[in-house]
């Protein structure tokens, strides 16, 4: 059975996108945290799976060669539909959803499998961290549990990939217009300043009108502003 598409799918792909994880080499912290599950769980196969359009693509893995599947055929794409629990299958063979599933009845012929989804803080689900067997088996409490924290740690790495990355764009030399000062982005889109920064990073905005454009462009309130302005050179007088 082919998962249907979660509801949030197109913001799902733009975040996947955007982040720019995917097809890039191993890195030794996503392979430590999988080879650990695997290990925790006593799995001859463990996974980061993340969920592309028409693929499922491997972040990191362990007792698997292939670096991708097919979508159509990903235990994983049924993960992200429920982002807030780990999928388990004690055994593929008797499950309607993934009885006939080339990667049940194939190789790796799995069996078991055990996925929890990666959410991100703002509740986006990219893929999970799974495990799985060949044959038919189960997770012990503490099994379960372990593997739902090793997921957040993913997720945790995923998320300060993309802060570095808000930092990288924001610390370079923007191209910036000499006469309108729009900014534009790496994609040739130009840009006004504040809309730019709100986009690559957590920056928050309150507005004000600065001396100079006052005068500029509000000469009527000049006197307005002179007489407020408080006369810092002298001291306030006491009252008795």
């Amino acid at each position: 059975m082919i998962a249907p598409s979660p509801e949030n799918e197109s913001e799902r792909i733009r975040k996947l996108t955007t982040l720019e994880l995917l097809d890039t080499l191993p890195e030794k912290t996503y392979d430590d945290i999988t080879y650990l599950a695997a290990e925790i769980a006593d799995t001859p196969i463990a996974l980061v799976s993340l969920i592309d359009q028409e693929r499922q693509w491997f972040k990191a893995r362990v007792g698997l060669d292939v670096t991708e599947t097919s979508r159509d055929f990903a235990f994983c794409a049924h993960a992200i539909l429920t982002p807030g629990e780990t999928l388990v299958v004690p055994d593929a063979e008797c499950d309607p959803r993934f009885a006939d599933n080339p990667l049940v009845t194939g190789d790796p012929k799995i069996r078991f499998y055990a996925g929890a989804p990666l959410v991100l803080s703002d509740g986006i689900a990219l893929g999970t961290l799974c495990v799985i067997d060949r044959k038919p088996r189960s997770l012990t409490d503490r099994q379960l549990r372990a593997l739902e924290v090793l997921s957040r740690q993913v997720v945790a790495q995923i998320e300060l990939r993309q802060a570095l990355n808000k930092v990288k764009q924001l610390g370079s030399m923007l191209p910036i217009c000499a006469h309108c000062k729009n900014i534009r982005d790496d994609k040739g889109y130009w840009e006004e300043v504040e809309s730019y920064i709100s986009k690559h990073s957590d920056t928050q905005f309150t507005h004000g009108i600065c001396p100079d454009c006052i005068e500029a462009n509000f000469p009527e309130f000049q006197g307005t502003r002179a007489a407020s302005k408080p006369n810092i050179s002298e001291p306030p007088t006491s009252q008795d």
